[in-house]
């Protein structure tokens, strides 16, 4: 071979179970290298031995593989749903990376090509790479970072994960930040080269970067959370522009479920016959390999990452309403695509109103310009769609007058429960609602975007009460003032007497069944405010300086009062559940205690974090070192006493 090769040392860090690990070597083994000398750097740091003996066998094989053991056996949780990380395991990451960064300054090597244990590469990732002579690039990759959401890439423009374009100090609307969002996704489906603010996982670094001072060391005096955010601000710092290319995505094995994928984009990414004859396009290769990412379907028009897939394979939405993994609503225009591919009920009771009936007229492949539109937040230039939400009353008739005698709360005033859910069947739906049985006198409940089965959760927990189940086909909860006021207002479309606001994950102490006629007859209150206790697991809530919630009293329990002008607070986010002047009427504290269950679980505190760190940045609707404080490792948890 003619002229000096390009010396390339890759290096992995591998905690991997050995189905995915397989798959990542031998996608190495696919990697072409023409005038490539190409040498591995694999640190062991696996906790199965299984994976330990493949990665043995594979640096047999050759003489150009460097096996060293992490000397640590740490867990590493990751399952269907989502990947645990704690700062520990970050920073021994990171501390690896920076091991590798030596080996190839140390050895003179041209570049040191950084990937995940996780991910399959297209063949001609390295090559491609290499040419486009940039100091720090990365090939993109796409992911579903809970289940049921968007695909996204692993790339950002500012701070944590902004995925959108801003000058330095400009003030964007949410409105603003959702177009961007959009327009960022869209122009990363172009195959191409973009400079960007955050990258990982698949980066290729040149000698000069690394002579330069790049490294993985945590910089002290800033919060972001994870060792890539350090390596790209120091590198921003020192002059390091940042890149994304977009011809070559790799697929991303994020879950045990992503191995099925394999076999297609594999298929997809080996030339074919007549590509060694006639070339192959960039742009149509880079489209079946985001088609393989999304669902490895063939339908290469369908391949963008946003869900632009057909119909039955777009992703749904995160599995909570706090969530959410996008601004504005991003996750929630998937949302509806789910629900679209949806049947009618085969059961649904004559006059049913709810928005599976028609799903049918949108079964088959979005075309182009149909998938625009429902990816865009503005959804009215659809033709034929029904109104965003559509009221479900067949769950529960109204219970017979002997039935209502009989119950428990019949001859005090009338309490009705509402609340807002949305992808709750895997969390404390159930739990919740078959304890406010036992007092409640009627449900009205605003189902926002769910693609699974809540609504059905709703209707068999709350069997003989009066239920009013509400249907958004797209979820508001962008906006949570909008979807407040319209909670409010099917609330009172049911003649209300007492209002009871929760969400689906607070559930009152055991004595609040017992001891809720007695407030329900105070005649001189018409609020009554109660603590909220943060539950962090079962049986423990946290206190500390962040989480104290439980030493005031917020309101749950209002009396309608139809003569009152009741004001909202506009906020987008936090902007509270009820009415924000309900404290001008007579009110009460009781000691009546709220459990709180949402943080009660590792990914649910995950989830919520992501969520407000997209959301609300710069804390400007919260309390960013509040947010900061969700991953903490060893809070301060006090035992519940029942």
């Amino acid at each position: 071979m003619s002229g000096p090769q390009t010396r390339v040392l890759l290096g992995s860090p591998i905690h991997q179970k050995p189905p995915i690990l397989h798959q990542f070597l031998n996608s190495l083994l696919r990697l072409r290298l023409d005038g490539v000398e190409l040498d591995f750097y694999f640190i062991d740091d696996n906790e199965d031995e299984a994976s330990s003996s493949l990665l043995q066998e594979f640096s047999k094989s050759a003489n150009n593989v460097f096996l060293q053991s992490s000397g640590f056996r740490d867990t590493y949780v990751r399952d269907d749903h989502t990947h645990f990380w704690n700062s520990g395991l970050v920073w021994k990451v990171a501390g690896f990376k920076n091991l590798m960064i030596r080996r190839a300054e140390a050895f003179g090597y041209d570049y040191l090509f950084l990937i995940d244990s996780d991910l399959i590469l297209h063949p001609d990732t390295l090559l491609h790479l290499i040419q486009t002579q940039k100091d720090i690039i990365s090939e993109v990759f796409w992911t579903q970072w809970q289940s049921n959401t968007m695909l996204q890439p692993q790339v950002w423009m500012h701070d944590e994960y902004n995925q959108w374009e801003a000058l330095p100090g400009e003030k964007l609307t949410h409105e603003e930040i959702n177009h961007r969002f959009h327009a960022f996704l869209s122009k990363l489906q172009q195959p191409g080269i973009y400079e960007v603010g955050g990258l990982g996982a698949c980066t290729l670094i040149s000698r000069r970067a690394i002579e330069s001072g790049v490294s993985y060391d945590v910089i002290r005096n800033i919060s972001y959370w994870g060792e890539d955010r350090h390596f790209c601000i120091r590198a921003a710092a020192l002059g390091l522009p940042l890149y994304v290319d977009t011809h070559y995505p790799a697929l991303h094995l994020y879950r045990d479920s992503d191995l099925s994928k394999v076999d297609d984009y594999i298929r997809l990414t080996s030339p074919a016959p007549e590509a060694a004859v006639d070339g192959t396009d960039d742009g149509a290769d880079a489209a079946d390999t985001a088609g393989t990412m999304g669902d490895a379907h063939e339908t290469k028009a369908a391949a963008a990452p946003g869900g632009v897939q057909e119909a039955e394979a777009v992703p749904g939405v995160a599995e909570e309403t706090e969530g959410s993994a996008a601004p504005g609503d991003v996750l929630q225009t998937e949302a509806e695509a789910a629900q679209a591919a949806k049947t009618a009920e085969p059961e649904a009771e004559s006059g049913e109103t709810s928005v599976q009936q028609d799903s049918q007229q949108h079964s088959a492949p979005w075309t182009a310009a149909e998938a625009k539109v429902r990816l865009s937040k503005d959804l009215t230039a659809l033709p034929g769609d029904k109104p965003a939400e559509a009221e479900d009353r067949t769950a529960n008739a109204v219970p017979s007058a002997s039935a209502a005698s009989a119950s428990p709360a019949a001859r005090r005033p009338k309490l009705t429960l509402t609340m807002v859910v949305k992808n709750e069947s895997q969390r404390f739906l159930r739990q919740i609602l078959q304890e406010h049985r036992k007092y409640i006198d009627e449900a009205v409940i605003i189902d926002d975007g769910s693609t699974d089965n809540t609504a059905d959760i709703c209707r068999e927990a709350l069997q003989g009460i009066p239920l009013h189940l509400i249907h958004n086909t797209v979820s508001k909860f962008s906006n949570e003032a909008e979807l407040r006021k319209q909670q409010w207002d099917e609330v009172v479309k049911s003649g209300p007497e007492w209002i009871l606001s929760l969400d689906a994950d607070e559930i009152f102490e055991e004595r609040f069944a017992g001891d809720i006629d007695s407030l329900l007859r105070e005649d001189a209150c018409d609020l009554f405010c109660f603590r909220l206790y943060d539950f962090w697991d079962d049986h423990h809530y946290r206190e500390d300086r962040y989480w104290r919630s439980h030493h005031s009293y917020r309101p749950f329990l209002l009396r309608y009062r139809e003569g009152f002008s009741y004001i909202w607070n506009e906020s987008p986010q936090h902007c509270g559940r009820l009415p924000e002047n309900i404290f001008e009427l007579p009110h009460q504290l009781s000691n009546l205690r709220l459990k709180h269950l949402g943080w009660s679980r590792p990914e649910f505190r995950l989830d919520k974090y992501l969520r407000y760190m997209l959301l609300d940045p710069d804390g400007i609707y919260g309390w960013k070192e509040q947010y900061a404080s969700i991953l903490e490792q060893h809070p301060n948890l006090v035992p519940w006493i029942e």
